[in-house]
């Protein structure tokens, strides 16, 4: 199958529709988060995830760490898809399941050693997919997303092999390194944010690179 490619970061409707010209299955919408790239408020959240034809999956990024705080946020943001950023304090998946139907649940884990393997596993029993990123969960101020780093794509791939659910590979992402990271890792699909965006805006010229490298792996 294809390689399905994630675009993040998208800040408009305009860049939202690039996305999907060049062939993107899914956007990213970031939410409030203590650091990192791309936030936009939950009111141009709903209103680009309206705009998002069907068949195009619709991520909702959240910092909340809270299951109550989490539904309110996706009702009113309507988006197809949540993605954890962070782990769950307080809840449990379950209790997603049951307050939004039809509501896939990706949990992001930031691979930052071999522990990360167990708790992807741990994890993939009860999300729809996996998405692997760079940030660090432990620093002062939490990087979730965004960094622009890569991480060990050998722990990756042992994450690949040992689930059996989607696994997305995010973190450092571009157009120069895609197509080796697919070749190491063999993901389900490939997430990127700011290896597209030299200047802070999606960058056209990259995100067909970004496109071309992908189909190449």
């Amino acid at each position: 199958m294809p390689i399905r490619i994630k675009i993040c970061c998208i800040g408009s409707v305009k860049e939202a529709a690039l996305a999907v010209r060049y062939g993107a299955s899914a956007i990213g919408l970031v939410s409030e988060m203590p650091s990192g790239p791309g936030p936009i408020s939950e009111a141009k959240i709903t209103e680009i995830a309206a705009t998002v034809p069907p068949g195009i999956a619709s991520f909702l990024l959240t910092s909340k760490q809270d299951v109550t705080s989490i539904i309110e946020q996706q009702r009113c943001c309507r988006t197809s898809t949540i993605q954890l950023v962070d782990r769950l304090i307080t809840g449990g998946y379950s209790d997603l399941r049951d307050a939004l139907p039809g509501i896939s649940i990706v949990q992001v884990i930031h691979v930052n050693g071999e522990e990360s393997i167990q708790e992807a596993v741990a994890v993939s029993h009860h999300v729809d997919a996996v998405l692997l990123d760079s940030g660090n969960q432990n620093l002062q101020i939490k990087q979730l997303g965004g960094t622009g780093r890569t991480h060990d794509w050998s722990i990756s791939r042992s994450i690949c092999e040992a689930v059996d659910k989607p696994v997305y590979l995010a973190g450092g992402l571009n157009p120069e390194n895609v197509t080796e990271a697919i070749r190491q890792v063999r993901p389900f699909g490939v997430d990127v944010c700011s290896g597209l965006r030299p200047n802070g805006n999606l960058d056209e010229r990259r995100l067909a690179g970004f496109v071309d490298a992908v189909k190449r792996a």
